[in-house]
């Protein structure tokens, strides 16, 4: 049997399935689009999901930022 039979026309996603939404930037941290991006996705033309899926890598920093190490653990001095 070919896989032509299952294949299907959807639209093109960047969702991994981890959906889960950042406190901070309010990103998924999944696909890294925001609520309102995610919940206009079907909905939207195929160059504005083209536009959002090539901004995405550029939103990745946003959530890769290091909040520890030396500096977090130091109360300042007042």
């Amino acid at each position: 049997m070919s896989d032509e039979v299952w294949r299907r026309a959807e639209i093109e996603s960047p969702c991994v399935k981890i959906c889960v939404i950042h406190p901070e930037s309010r990103l998924c941290t999944g696909c890294l689009r925001t609520i309102d991006e995610i919940g206009a996705w079907s909905k939207m033309a195929p160059e504005e999901r083209r536009s959002v899926m090539d901004s995405l890598e550029e939103r990745r920093s946003l959530l890769t930022r290091r909040r520890g190490g030396r500096a977090a653990r130091i109360a300042p001095k007042l």
